[in-house]
């Protein structure tokens, strides 16, 4: 038996005694991977943001149709 085998067959059992099933926590671990989710989804949403302010949402008129008319079929001055 190697000398990693024998520390593990003396240090396991004492893991299991000190290990509460009853309280497991995501631990550090989970806290980073929730941060760098977090910062993501912000940075997606000033991404957005930033593209949403360049959109224009006035349509172009189609090449070949009529000026702006009023309702009733005329010309608007």
């Amino acid at each position: 038996m190697s000398a990693t085998q024998a520390a593990l067959t003396q240090l396991l059992p004492l893991a299991g005694d000190t290990f509460d099933k009853n309280k497991v926590t995501p631990g550090l671990l989970g806290f980073i991977v929730f941060a760098a989710l977090a910062v993501g989804v912000w940075a997606l949403m000033k991404s957005m943001n930033r593209h949403m302010g360049r959109v224009n949402f006035e349509e172009a008129p189609e090449p070949g149709a009529p000026a702006a008319s009023g309702g009733d079929g005329t010309r608007a001055p």
